[in-house]
């Protein structure tokens, strides 16, 4: 599979004013739903080894996870409460003693969260037109396109826009908390696209 080119994601004015270096990424994949491959299952497994208790504390003080801390918090949000996606991952591995068996996508972008500090979200490509950063109308930032609400910001996405056994493209979504760098955001999308790469394998 070729290293596609992130697209950034559209932000409405009042968004960019409220919430300035805000933004979102995202990339068009083949693919849809399959089985996860062992060597990405190992892959989380030596994760889930080295994310102890101690190291767990110390990793979301750590600069790229501190930073979507700081916009949990600007959006209302308690991180402690609505933990963003790193600091999930990371309770899940606390409590359960490692991360359960998944499938792809959803093992894709752990792998690229827990490598990154970077949320990754995936949206059924064909679903899903141009969408902009904008605010929905319960007030919660959300991605939108002309048909409505294709997800709120640090939720999965609804049904109708998930991928599901059908799907055949996917629509990888990072978003960028103020002060991480692009490059970040590039790496935490291709990895989660390296990872996907194996789905025709695994399927």
């Amino acid at each position: 599979m070729s290293d596609p080119v992130p697209t950034a994601v559209a932000v409405d004015p009042l968004v960019a004013a409220e919430h300035p270096g805000l933004r979102a990424w995202t990339v068009r994949v083949p693919g849809g739903v399959g089985r996860t491959p062992p060597e990405l299952r190992d892959r989380l497994a030596l994760h889930a080894d080295r994310l102890r208790g101690r190291e767990a504390v110390v990793l979301r003080t750590r600069p790229v996870p501190w930073a979507y801390r700081v916009l949990f918090r600007h959006l209302g949000l308690d991180p402690d409460v609505a933990r963003p996606p790193l600091e999930e991952l990371i309770v899940d591995r606390l409590v359960h003693g490692g991360f359960a068996a998944g499938a792809l996508p959803e093992d894709a972008l752990s792998l690229a969260t827990l490598e990154t500090g970077v949320g990754v979200w995936a949206l059924d490509a064909e679903a899903t037109g141009s969408l902009a950063l904008t605010t929905g109308a319960d007030g919660r930032l959300a991605l939108r396109d002309a048909a409505g609400t294709a997800t709120v910001l640090f939720a999965p996405p609804p049904p109708e826009r998930a991928p599901h056994r059908g799907t055949t493209a996917l629509l990888l979504v990072a978003v960028q908390a103020p002060g991480v760098d692009d490059l970040v955001i590039a790496e935490a999308l291709w990895t989660a696209v390296s990872a996907l790469s194996t789905i025709d394998a695994a399927s």
